[in-house]
């Protein structure tokens, strides 16, 4: 029997499915804005989940995300689809609770067994996190989507925030660039055996870190690396919190294999999309820099600001947990754009 592929099933592939920034942003404009003074976060600051008071000096984090295949076995879609999902929670320095799934199936097309497998997969990232996978919902769809609806709880002093970040701190990344342009390869056909793993054991990799970088003060902003790719998801900080920042390129960490499919034009439709979005606000580079910095991620990397006193604080965390880290770059007073490449 000929072996699934579900990436032929979707249209898009992973977080590279989300809706772009500068759309995305319009949709928002229209929407009437929730306000409830218990509401410690919610989408004026474009974070990754939201934070609510529930006294006794705790909030409860609520958060979703779901997409189309971004690999061809089902187990493994799922379970990056929930690691994925659980990301946000760690991204606001908070612990996981519980989780309930968000599936859409092809049920003419596509047998329920695969399904089952796309949920199998999504528990097993459930149960890494240690969490349950509490129940969910399905429907009817022309093409899979799967995803995680994630209740997590945090003390209200260690919620951290994307709008938050002051001028002359580190700014660090802890997973590498790449999946979008790998994924991509990998979805026209032409990635070669063995170069899609590195991508995918990065997407499968829990951000739990982001927990234990809760308790320090000096950890003064924290998101998570998706679809919006770096410089996105970085413009957020500097938005946010009104100032710029300086990358330097040669020292953001990239994927084995990374440059080479590159090379070959392996660039998804939500990376070009991304600068599209938000190129007018970042500073002078090349086609390379430009396509790897705004490569749609799925499943990426915390991006920390991080006070210079509290750096070596944040790398002896960091290396406990097996990252060797370097800073990537720097926070600064506002300039013209939001972002220079360096």
């Amino acid at each position: 029997m000929e072996k699934i592929k579900l990436t032929e099933y979707s249209h898009g592939a992973g977080c590279g499915c989300k809706i772009s920034p500068a759309v995305l942003e319009s949709i928002l404009q229209t929407t009437e804005r929730t306000t409830n003074p218990n509401l410690l976060v919610g989408n004026q600051s474009k974070d990754d989940a939201a934070a609510f008071d529930i006294g006794g000096g705790r909030a409860v984090l609520s958060t979703t995300d779901f997409f189309m295949p971004i690999v061809d076995d089902p187990f493994t879609f799922g379970k990056i689809a929930a690691t994925n999902a659980i990301s946000d929670i760690y991204a606001m320095g908070g612990q996981p609770l519980m989780a309930i799934s968000i599936l859409g199936w092809p049920v003419k097309v596509l047998s329920s067994d695969i399904a089952r497998q796309v949920i199998d997969g999504g528990r097993s990232a459930c149960q890494a996190a240690g969490i349950p996978l509490a129940g969910g919902h399905s429907i009817d769809s022309p093409e899979p989507i799967f995803g995680l609806a994630v209740t997590g709880i945090v003390d209200n002093h260690r919620i951290k925030q994307n709008n938050l970040a002051i001028p002359e701190c580190d700014i660090f990344l802890t997973k590498p660039l790449g999946i979008g342009i790998l994924s991509t390869a990998q979805k026209r056909k032409k990635i070669e055996e063995g170069h899609i793993e590195p991508a995918i054991d990065a997407m499968c990799t829990l951000n739990k870190i982001g927990a234990e970088l809760s308790a320090l003060d000096g950890v003064v902003a924290l998101t998570d690396v998706t679809g919006f790719g770096l410089l996105g998801h970085l413009s957020e900080i500097c938005e946010g919190s009104n100032l710029s920042a300086e990358i330097n390129f040669n020292k953001v960490p990239l994927l084995p294999n990374t440059k080479k499919y590159l090379a070959l034009d392996c660039v998804s439709g939500g990376t070009k999309n991304n600068f599209k979005s938000y190129g007018h606000k970042i500073g002078d580079m090349t086609e390379e820099q430009r396509n790897i910095l705004c490569d749609a991620q799925t499943s990426g990397g915390l991006l920390a600001v991080v006070k210079k006193d509290s750096r070596q604080a944040f790398l002896d965390i960091t290396k406990k947990a097996g990252l060797s880290l370097e800073s990537i770059g720097k926070t600064c007073e506002a300039r013209e754009k939001l972002i220079y490449i360096v």
